[in-house]
């Protein structure tokens, strides 16, 4: 009996899509539920896996494009492989028996002593990308690894994302750290022998209980994504710090204890959480102090360098930092704006709109708003260039410049212009938090019509920032100083603020780049007008 496998409903715009890849091969044995292919839509990648436990035959072919509903393989019934756990018929499988039998054959998904490999290719991140770099291994060439788990860190020059093993077996790395990869190239190989498959057969076997209990857990050993970044800036091996989570895994404060310890051999032994891996936290003191060795003393008056690879982030931002300074007319326009009447709603406000909203109010919401209404009035400046034409948008997806431990991102908050203070302050927080735990996505940095950039925060006083291409226009905000300035024909100190607009000169000219700047400062000076749209 076989089950036909056809392509699923993916979204309501979605009417084809194409068959990136196969993960198992035309008559491999397949279990319910397992990944058997990628599939690639127009908007997103996703995978395809098995209906039911069976041996698998292939229908369409890798690069096949396939309407909604199409035929893409058939998974025929394997008696030996869907035989019932009770069945009396399915113990000897696993077990020795004195006779030959021939149920026993197919009933692992290899011989004993064969081994089937699979290649981990670098996969497909983003439209725009065509290469990637290998930025650090987690697991080591050798080990085993299980399904799914985390082996390296890739790097994109918008954002870095996890490597995980396709099937379990021992790794066997090709790449090294520091690669620079194009997409599709192979990283490492996974290999898996008869006995390792044996492991999967019917779990009524007393042979295959005994191995599922005596082997580690998948998840012992493995940090969570904030250890993981503790462990990697300090150098520490993953082997030498005793995992107290669910499953073995190494949480943050694990990661944190070992870090004192390292530091401190004298801590504490008793502050260590009862121990859930094979490791003893009377061991951790000296492996992790050898695994993480401090850097050497520099002598006051030497003449020494340090050099660090670049990013691949670094790499690429310094490429486009350099293109838009020779293939843009970059200008700049400087004005002032006095931020009294903003604080004054901040620090009226501020305690109950927290409480309503569950997010401070900060400067960043009403430049927002304020530059969203600016744009309406000359919608050049939030333009682009397309060939020889010029492409005008009638919404306003304003990217917010964060600093992420990497370096800079751009994470875009779409469709500002409907949006509340409140919703922009929330979309704000959310995006600073993902820069900072390096979790931005590639749909969340693109497709920006202008950016916002406040240098204030470092104490800048005043600058001239560069145009995000292919964007035509950056607002620059900077520190609030308290200055004297006239107002009314008399000298009153306020605290004011210099706001820097950088154009594109070929589509924005003078006249609108110093309007909208003007604008912008009118509605921050008036608050009253943002709420009202006048």
């Amino acid at each position: 009996m076989s089950l036909t496998i056809k392509v699923p409903p993916v979204g309501e715009s979605i009417t084809e899509v194409t068959l990136a890849s196969w993960k198992k091969k035309d008559g491999d044995a397949v279990q319910m539920d397992e990944v058997i292919a990628e599939l690639e839509s127009d908007k997103a990648t996703f995978e395809l896996t098995a209906e039911k436990a069976g041996i698998l035959k292939i229908v369409a072919k890798e690069g096949d494009t396939l309407p909604i509903g199409a035929v893409v393989a058939s998974i025929e019934e394997s008696g030996s492989l869907a035989v019932d756990s009770s069945s009396k018929e399915a113990t000897p499988v696993s077990a020795p028996s004195s006779q030959p039998s021939t149920a026993t054959a197919p009933a692992t998904s290899s011989q004993p002593g064969t081994a089937t490999s699979l290649q981990v290719k670098v996969p497909t991140v983003g439209e725009s990308i065509t290469e990637v770099t290998l930025s650090r291994w987690i697991k080591k060439d050798g080990d085993t690894v299980a399904m799914d788990e985390a082996i390296a860190e890739l790097e994109s020059d918008k954002a870095t994302f996890e490597l995980t093993a396709e099937k379990a077996g021992v790794l066997k790395t090709i790449a090294k750290e520091g690669d620079t990869l194009p997409i599709g190239a192979v990283v490492c190989i996974i290999e898996s022998g008869g006995s390792d498959n044996n492991v999967a057969v019917d779990s009524s076997s007393k042979e295959t209980t005994t191995a599922a209990t005596t082997s580690t857990s998948y998840a012992s050993g493995i940090p969570s994504p904030a250890a993981a970044k503790i462990l990697a800036e300090k150098g520490m091996d993953t082997k030498s710090v005793s995992g107290t989570g669910k499953a073995g895994r190494i949480t943050k404060e694990d990661a944190l204890l070992a870090e004192k310890i390292s530091e401190n051999p004298q801590v504490s032994k008793g502050s260590q959480k009862p121990e859930v891996g094979s490791q003893k936290p009377e061991a951790m003191g000296p492996k992790a102090e050898s695994a993480a060795p401090k850097p050497e003393a520099v002598v006051p008056g030497s003449r020494t360098d340090r050099r660090e690879k670049m990013s691949s982030l670094r790499k690429t931002v310094a490429k486009r930092l350099v293109a838009v300074k020779n293939e843009t007319a970059m200008l700049t326009t400087f004005n002032e704006v006095d931020m009294a009447p903003i604080m004054e709603i901040r620090s009226k406000y501020k305690d109950k709109f927290k409480e309503k909203h569950g997010v401070g109010l900060g400067f960043m919401s009403f430049f927002t708003k304020a530059v969203c209404e600016a744009l309406k009035d000359w919608p050049a400046v939030g333009a682009r260039i397309e060939g020889e034409e010029v492409v005008y948008s009638n919404f306003a997806d304003i990217s917010i410049a964060v600093s992420a431990p990497k370096g800079l991102v751009v994470p875009v908050i779409r469709n500002a212009e409907s949006m509340s203070l409140a919703e922009i302050e929330k979309a704000v927080a959310a995006l600073a938090v993902k820069a900072r735990e390096n979790k931005l996505t590639i749909e969340e940095m693109t497709g920006g019509t202008f950016t916002i950039t406040n240098g204030g925060v470092f104490g800048s006083m005043m600058s001239t920032p560069i145009l995000n291409s292919p964007q035509s226009a950056i607002l620059g905000m900077h520190n609030i100083i308290e200055r004297p300035v006239a107002v009314n024909g008399q000298v009153v100190i306020r605290p004011m603020m210099y706001v820097a607009l950088s154009y594109d000169h070929r589509i924005v000219d003078g006249r609108e780049s110093v309007s909208f700047l003007v604008r912008v400062k009118q509605l921050l000076e008036d608050p009253a007008r943002l709420l009202l749209g006048v």
